[in-house]
């Protein structure tokens, strides 16, 4: 038997895929050819599902902790009894704490977990939600629904005569609703390509022009690239005429940024930036493909609106084969689904009220979940549930996140392997796989559709999906009322306005919204001014810049000269094209492929310390040292290196909860302030740092 279903929880997912069926097993795991999105595409990650699914260290039963925090003993409980204590934890600190002292949390967002616990915390009115948000695609939706009043796809099917691709890597990442192949097929058909980004990918290496900006200063060579539009006129008039709000603040703003200036912030030579301003704004129609990387910094937002602002001078918003508006289908909103109207003081209770953007959003930046259970400030966070993540890996500053889970009260954890920070709970709870347990993909993301991922085989042991536990937990604290009598009502609730059931959708496989193009024309953008609002009134408001301002990061060559003659070398970061952040790294498969932290070194850069290919190298920050295996790169700046993120070493029993520590590059990251005044971002890419040879470990 062969069931249509799509790829989930190895990356953000969206792939068609055939499984196999036998005997009520998966036996083989293609692409499907007849996919829409994938067209027959699978990566390496999605072919490995089936070794994820029958790994020998899944965690198949809860468990309670017996022994000190991270000492290995466990006990297997019931389910019953797991939930039992769950729930009497959480009573029993709001009974004490008040509901401020829990914190939920969550890693890269998968289904719709996230959104069910959500619902579970408004309901029980518990204000401090955890999760990446403020590093990963929050920046740019926020901005985005500030500016123009929606997230801008690239419309790789228009076709576009030019993509720039700006901080992403879709060949090897992809993203969620776009894959590489997308892109690939741009390109294919004669799009011409401006790649930014400070290592020569695979993308890079077809570029027409290849940008390579010091890290860090992203928003810095955007105003550049406006700066030449607007003093050379290479803007679309019409539309920036009738269409936007405050292109002549625009023009006064600019001034500051002369394009010597830029060219001396970026690194990157001034006749480089004039071309990359007149291909992509001289070539229609043109998109902008960004990525997280730009997120993982202090001028986040600003960054994002400023590529905004790019999209619209050049009149590429809404137009065929620009970047587009793509509504969702006819289906129950997040914001119905999460209970929002529950919880109506929520943004005076959160943790972080002045981060007015992820406060919109409903989530607390991780850093201040972190420092309010170390310093007790503004008030204790005394435990924490936490679903699919490990913020031992993703949390910046890994030696204070440690300590802040080391010193909770209660930490519950659902997950499918004992990672790092699972090691660390008091009571474990065994998560299913996707392949496992009815699902709706994309649910409440911007990219205009949904996929039905249906069960396919029944789960290891006992694991429960975590939207049934989320379920189950709701009504064993006494919110019945809230939560469903099983799964299948939730997913039918979520699909009625589309009038359809949950075994309707597992027959489409894909359900979209009505696209179309320049709905502007009819109604306005969806802002205040019905304009895109290049100028933003909002911001102003809020206290923060209502232009894209630059702002230098607090550790850098010009910030801080002195700490960069003690750490010359600046780092930045690149995911593993093999993993999903942290994850999987005991999939034999994939750990075949990339069996090591890689460190990109520039020859250059190596030689002084005689470090060759291979070699275990140290980097050092302020804030601690790792180490990583060096790979020499001619074609990076030898004034950085770039390094892997996510590493810890499943296999190596013989280190500290599996190694977390060794090779994590966020024991070089800092938490603290300044952070992106809007949503909280940090500068996680661009950190001074020095070298030398180690000796492994």
């Amino acid at each position: 038997m062969i069931i249509k279903t799509h790829c989930a929880r190895m990356d953000h997912g969206g792939c068609g895929i055939l499984a196999h069926v036998e005997n009520g097993k998966i036996t083989k795991i293609v692409g499907d050819p007849d996919s829409p999105i994938s067209k027959g595409f699978i990566c390496a990650k999605g072919l490995a599902q089936i070794e994820r699914l029958h790994h020998p260290d899944r965690l198949l039963y809860p468990m309670k902790r017996m022994g000190e925090k991270g000492e290995g003993k466990w006990k297997r409980i019931s389910w019953d009894e797991a939930l039992d204590v769950i729930a009497g934890k959480i009573k029993e600190t709001i009974e004490r704490d008040g509901q401020k002292a829990i914190s939920f949390a969550q890693g890269t967002p998968k289904g719709l977990e996230l959104l069910l616990m959500i619902r579970l915390a408004n309901v029980l009115n518990i204000p401090n939600i955890s999760t990446p948000g403020n590093i990963c695609h929050m920046p740019r939706e926020t901005a985005s629904n500030l500016t123009c009043g929606f997230f801008p796809i690239p419309d790789y099917s228009g076709p576009p005569a030019c993509v720039v691709v700006w901080g992403s890597n879709l060949f090897q990442t992809n993203e969620e609703g776009i894959l590489g192949s997308h892109l690939k097929g741009a390109i294919d058909q004669g799009a011409k390509l401006i790649v930014i980004d400070p290592r020569r990918t695979g993308m890079a290496s077809k570029a027409d022009l290849w940008l390579r900006p010091r890290p860090g200063t992203d928003l810095a060579l955007a105003l550049g690239m406006l700066r030449v539009m607007v003093d050379e006129g290479l803007y679309d008039k019409t539309f920036v005429e009738n269409w936007t709000q405050g292109f002549p603040e625009l023009i006064d703003h600019l001034r500051q940024y002369p394009i010597d200036r830029i060219s001396e912030i970026t690194w990157i030579p001034k006749e480089q930036m004039v071309q990359a301003a007149h291909l992509f704004s001289q070539t229609r129609p043109a998109c902008i493909q960004w990525g997280n990387a730009l997120e993982h910094n202090l001028n986040s937002v600003q960054c994002a609106r400023a590529l905004l602002t790019l999209m619209a001078l050049t009149g590429n918003l809404e137009q065929p084969g620009g970047n587009v508006n793509r509504p969702g289908p006819p289906i129950l909103r997040p914001g119905e689904l999460v209970q929002s109207k529950t919880f109506p003081d929520k943004k005076q209770k959160i943790l972080s009220p002045e981060f007015r953007l992820a406060t919109q959003m409903g989530f607390v930046p991780s850093p201040l979940i972190v420092k309010a259970i170390l310093s007790g400030k503004p008030y204790p966070i005394r435990m924490m549930y936490l679903q699919g993540g490990n913020p031992l890996l993703s949390y910046a500053n890994a030696t204070e996140t440690f300590h802040a889970i080391k010193q909770l009260e209660f930490l519950a954890v659902s997950e499918i392997f004992l990672t790092p920070t699972a090691q660390l709970a008091d009571i474990l709870l065994p998560a299913a796989t996707h392949f496992e347990f009815d699902d709706i993909g994309h649910y409440g993301l911007p990219h205009g559709f949904i996929l039905a991922r249906p069960k396919i085989i029944e789960p290891q042991g006992e694991c429960w999906s975590d939207s049934k536990i989320l379920n189950e937990l709701g009504k064993r604290l006494g919110l019945a009322q809230y939560f469903w009598k099983d799964m299948g009502e939730c997913l039918d609730e979520i699909l009625k306005p589309a009038r359809i059931t949950y075994d309707d959708f597992k027959n489409i496989g894909i359900l979209k919204g009505k696209w179309e193009y320049k709905s502007y024309e009819k109604k306005g953008f969806n802002t205040p001014s019905k304009k895109v609002e290049i100028y933003s009134q909002q911001l102003k408001e809020w206290g923060d810049d209502p232009l894209p301002t630059y702002r230098e990061l607090p550790e850098s060559p010009y910030s801080t000269p002195e700490l960069y003659k003690e750490y010359p070398l600046i780092f930045t970061s690149a995911k593993d094209p093999f993993y999903f952040h942290s994850s999987y790294r005991n999939v034999p498969s994939l750990r075949k492929l990339s069996s090591d932290p890689i460190v990109l070194i520039h020859p250059e850069t190596a030689s002084p310390f005689g470090i060759e290919n291979g070699d275990w190298v140290s980097i050092e920050t302020k804030r601690g040292a790792i180490q990583q295996k060096a790979k020499l790169d001619s074609e990076i700046d030898p004034r950085i290196i770039i390094l892997s993120f996510g590493w810890w070493f499943p296999e190596r029993k013989d280190l500290d909860l599996s190694g977390w520590k060794e090779s994590n590059l966020n024991i070089l990251t800092d938490h603290d302030s300044p952070y992106d005044r809007m949503i909280g971002s940090t500068p996680l890419r661009a950190v001074p740092c020095r070298i030398y040879k180690a000796k492994g470990f």
